[in-house]
């Protein structure tokens, strides 16, 4: 009865010290970068930052935040790799004040006009839709959550600058977009929304191509079914 007693301890000691960080994960959909040294703007490499504008909870299905399956999720969204996996131009940097300082994009998706094969060649050429992904996963603030740094872009022979009002536009496009039921790849997904103010400032202020936003980040909760 006594080693019985003993086992039952030692497994309850087990299960809630020997995995913290994923428990850690699982707690909350986000931590807010600026609490702790970090930004809501990532770092564009010319004075200025693109707002990351929509978040991919940590209270998602755990499988969407690895790296294959927000790709499957992209997918699903009408989103896809970059043409024949080539991507013009510098990846761009996120401090999301987890204790990792600044860190490069983890991936960039590109609409992909239905075709995730090679949709993602006609946006390169005609614009369109596109996010940079940022995990925020260290040390100090480990939610396990997604920051994306979404915006609609002109064509190739506008050197993909940000259309008018883009960031706000390509925020809404996403969001749109993934509400409700998807499906890719034999995986189905349930995305529901909430926005929330106070994370980004609105207005142009420390914006890359000086484009002002409305301050609001959408917050999506994605379940695989």
């Amino acid at each position: 009865m006594f080693l019985a007693h003993i086992a039952v301890v030692f497994g309850a000691l087990y299960s809630v010290y020997a995995f913290p960080s994923s428990v850690q994960k699982r707690a909350v959909d986000f931590f807010n970068p600026v609490t702790t040294g970090g930004s809501m703007l990532d770092n564009a490499g010319s004075g200025g930052g693109e707002p990351l504008n929509v978040i991919i909870s940590g209270l998602s299905s755990p499988a969407v935040l690895t790296d294959d399956g927000i790709i499957n999720y992209a997918k699903a969204i009408r989103f896809s790799t970059e043409c024949l996996g080539q991507h013009l131009g510098d990846p761009q940097s996120a401090n999301l004040g987890d204790g990792n300082g600044p860190v490069n994009q983890t991936v960039e998706l590109r609409e992909d006009f239905g075709d995730p094969n090679l949709g993602t060649c006609l946006e390169s050429l005609i614009g369109g839709n596109h996010f940079r992904i940022f995990r925020q996963n260290g040390p100090t603030a480990n939610s396990g959550a997604l920051f994306l740094a979404v915006s609609k872009e002109e064509d190739l022979s506008q050197q993909h600058t940000i259309v008018p009002d883009g960031y706000n536009i390509g925020r809404n496009e996403l969001v749109n977009n993934a509400l409700g039921t998807t499906s890719f790849g034999g995986v189905s997904y349930t995305t529901v929304a909430k926005n929330i103010t106070g994370l980004l400032a609105p207005g142009s202020t420390g914006v890359n191509h000086g484009i002002a936003t409305d301050g609001i980040t959408t917050l999506l909760v994605v379940t695989i079914n």
